[in-house]
């Protein structure tokens, strides 16, 4: 008797909780799946095995979501490729992100996710015309009047240089001159701090382990999907413990 292969998963997600969630869930749903922390930890994965889709948060530390499927689309173009991320409200694929599909984290819940990868394998990678993603800086501090500053480094001459942020980083894609050759630069701004707070991440993923992302999985599977929650130390202290016993004597 044969069986049928498989269809072999990468999900890259930097919060641990988040990833184990979907990782099985997918792995619940039929998925062969493999995890990685961030996007160098991705493609060396790809060494081991290629897989048929990776599923890619953008903002992750070292490697971003944005660098990481663009060098999948260059260098794997036969794997379908879908983002995730809580900074866009659209079900779209974002300006600047090299992937066939998108899930807009925080707004959407498991079932829907399945959804998208069960269409983006069906419809296989689409083209994008050689396109690259802007690159991902984290922002570096403030300089000695305060400002705060980023560098960048030049994707054409590979040098770097500092300039100032005035504004909130967000998830929109600047440009600026490169100050040694003519190569303008897009780049995204680590928006983290303002989309990715502790308050979103727990409601979205309160949302996504309440939801049923597959009438198939069982009651005791979804169960196992729980995180382990560790009562906090003020509410230890006001639960009620035994009195002491009494002594022989009173």
């Amino acid at each position: 008797m044969t069986h049928k292969k498989k269809t072999r998963v990468l999900v890259a997600e930097d919060d641990p909780s988040v990833l184990q969630t979907v990782s099985m869930m997918l792995k619940a749903s039929g998925y062969d799946v493999t995890t990685a922390a961030d996007g160098f930890e991705a493609l060396l994965q790809f060494e081991d095995q290629v897989p048929d889709l990776i599923l890619s948060d953008l903002n992750m530390p070292a490697m971003s979501g944005f660098e990481l499927l663009s060098v999948v689309r260059r260098r794997f173009p036969n794997v379908v490729a879908v983002a995730t991320s809580g900074a866009y409200s659209s079900g779209s694929v974002p300006p600047g992100v090299i992937a066939d599909a998108f899930y807009a984290k925080g707004r959407e819940d498991a079932g829907k996710l399945l959804e998208i990868i069960a269409e983006a394998l069906r419809c296989g990678p689409i083209g994008h015309d050689k396109k690259t993603a802007p690159v991902w800086i984290p922002r570096n501090g403030k300089d000695h009047n305060g400002v705060p500053f980023v560098v960048l480094t030049c994707t054409e001459c590979l040098r770097s240089f500092p300039f100032s942020v005035k504004h909130e980083p967000s998830a929109e894609i600047l440009k600026t001159p490169c100050i040694y050759c003519p190569h303008e630069v897009s780049y995204v701004i680590d928006f983290s701090r303002s989309v990715a707070s502790p308050e979103k991440r727990a409601a979205w993923k309160a949302q996504f382990l309440s939801s049923q992302p597959s009438p198939g999985m069982s009651v005791q599977t979804r169960a196992e999907m729980s995180f382990d929650v560790k009562a906090p130390d003020d509410v230890n202290k006001h639960v009620a413990k035994p009195p002491p016993a009494k002594s022989a004597r009173g």
